[in-house]
């Protein structure tokens, strides 16, 4: 554990689903209902810190979450990034994307094409609940 680390020291958003090598929160950013981080629960930085089998168990994992989001949230496209450039612990970022997105097509970190919609964002932000459930019990077989 790393104390200045802010996934070491917190979950790191809205807690979905846990086992004892890591976890899946919502990001709950408001422009992107349904962002979701599968957070390695050991303080490591990168994918080759963890031995072929963690591997395999953390891209599992991703895959999972990025099916159920493609399941229950229908995205135009799934993001899926693992940067670490401003918090070094290992996670991986798995993200809705819309064409109404503020940023598509660039990334969630790019500049804003155009302007926020209410309707759009309202409609995914409905689905969220059926989302965090599709997790639990996809992941629950992890």
């Amino acid at each position: 554990m790393n104390a200045n680390c802010p996934l070491c020291t917190t979950d790191g958003g809205e807690l979905v689903w846990s086992n004892d090598q890591l976890r899946v929160i919502l990001a709950n950013e408001p422009e992107y209902p349904g962002f979701c981080r599968v957070i390695w629960n050991e303080h490591l930085a990168e994918m080759t810190d963890l031995a072929i089998e963690q591997r395999s168990l953390m891209m599992r994992t991703v895959m999972k979450v990025e099916q159920a989001m493609i399941d229950v949230m229908h995205p135009d496209k799934v993001n899926l990034a693992a940067l670490g450039n401003m918090v070094p612990h290992l996670h991986w970022h798995v993200i809705p994307r819309y064409q109404q997105d503020i940023t598509f097509p660039g990334s969630v970190w790019s500049v804003s094409q155009r302007a926020s919609d209410a309707k759009h964002l309202s409609e995914q932000l409905a689905k969220v609940p059926a989302l965090k459930q599709h997790l639990k019990d996809v992941l629950g077989k992890n």
